[in-house]
């Protein structure tokens, strides 16, 4: 093997780099045939073998003929080139690769990225809105923090309502000096977005409110002080209470079924009149009874009424105020208003018991509404 070894002539770093490119192409070459264990060791022979080995004897060869200043650069190119044969050595064969590797079935579905599921009050809340949608009413919204007068006075509050007191209330800042309508507060329903949109827009109008809204309301199994409401509003000349029990009963037969019947009683909210509670035939156990209708067969879900002419009234002096022309003559339009909390009718259909596991965070809990 010596005979085939060629000297080098020459030492400069130009030569050594000739040189050991080559040989490095050589174990490149050699190194990319490895398909088994067994051309692997003769490699390994050929090229670090103790007595025959390549670099064994190219080693001794050139550094025996080489100029003492040359030695250590050519030292170093030697340890370069085993590092680039050791490494060679180290890859694992490809036939090994390929049998240890598992079988790819091309036919086999991808791996698809779990993006999270719809949190059930907002599915709730986006099924509610679709339903008047598809009725023709367009999404309201407003801020959360709100003035006194369109969260209260422009409703009909009078100025000692218990709901205006910050029991009830939270209260963000008493404006020191300035009129009560200009308190600053947590919204305490989305019934202000009804207004702002009046103020805003003259009659027609078919609007729904989905929001969130705070109360200064203690935690426990079916109240939190925030939680979801989704309102809506229609104005229009000769609209009656007939008009809104058509709206309702086909919005409660939409999103409930269309065996779902209604019935409404009287009741009193400051911003209409009449006004009226509604209730649905249990759809869980058809009017048999149970226990999330109490078994009494019905569910009370939602109030709603004929918009105050009082409210009216506040709307157009606002609109003044704005510089707009009033546009709710009581004479010549009229409307309706209904709201429903959605974490009460979330609760009853995904049968929840604890409202405050919507508000946990908790996966475990989540995951069920995939």
């Amino acid at each position: 093997m010596t005979e085939t070894i060629t000297p080098l002539t020459a030492f400069d770093d130009a030569s050594l780099d000739e040189a050991f490119r080559a040989l490095t192409d050589q174990v490149r070459s050699a190194a990319s045939q490895l398909t088994t264990a067994e051309a692997q060791e003769n490699f390994r022979l050929d090229w670090l073998g103790r007595k025959q080995g390549r670099l064994k004897l190219l080693s001794e060869t050139w550094l025996k003929t080489a100029p003492p200043e040359a030695k250590k650069s050519l030292g170093m190119r030697f340890n370069t080139l085993k590092n680039e044969i050791e490494a060679a050595l180290a890859s694992e064969p490809a036939s090994s690769k390929a049998s240890s590797a598992p079988a790819l079935d091309l036919s086999l579905p991808g791996i698809r990225r779990n993006i999270g599921v719809e949190h059930p009050l907002t599915r709730t809340m986006r099924e509610m809105t679709a339903v008047f949608a598809a009725l023709g009413y367009s999404v309201g919204i407003g801020p959360e923090v709100e003035t006194d007068f369109y969260n209260f006075e422009a409703l009909n509050f009078p100025p000692n309502h218990p709901a205006r007191d910050t029991q009830d209330t939270l209260v963000v800042a008493d404006q020191e000096g300035k009129p009560l309508r200009e308190r600053l507060l947590m919204r305490t329903h989305t019934s202000p977005v009804q207004i702002r949109s009046m103020v805003s827009n003259p009659p027609p109008l078919r609007i729904v409110i989905p929001g969130k809204v705070h109360r200064n309301d203690e935690s426990d199994a079916t109240h939190s002080p925030i939680f979801h409401q989704v309102e809506g509003l229609c104005v229009d000349t000769n609209i009656t209470f007939s008009d809104l029990k058509g709206t309702l009963d086909y919005a409660m037969k939409a999103f409930f079924g269309s065996s779902v019947k209604t019935r409404f009683f009287p009741s009193f909210f400051p911003f209409t009149e009449p006004s009226a509670d509604v209730q649905i035939s249990c759809p869980f156990c058809g009017q048999k009874g149970c226990r999330k209708c109490k078994f009494s067969g019905w569910i009370e879900l939602l109030g709603c009424g004929m918009v105050d002419p009082a409210v009216f009234a506040a709307v157009d002096a606002r609109r003044i105020e704005n510089g707009l022309e009033p546009a709710y003559d009581t004479k010549k339009i009229s409307g309706f208003a209904f709201g429903m909390g959605v974490e009460r009718i979330a609760m009853m259909k995904y049968g929840v018991g604890d409202i405050g596991q919507f508000y946990s965070g908790d996966l475990r809990f989540l995951s069920q509404f995939v």
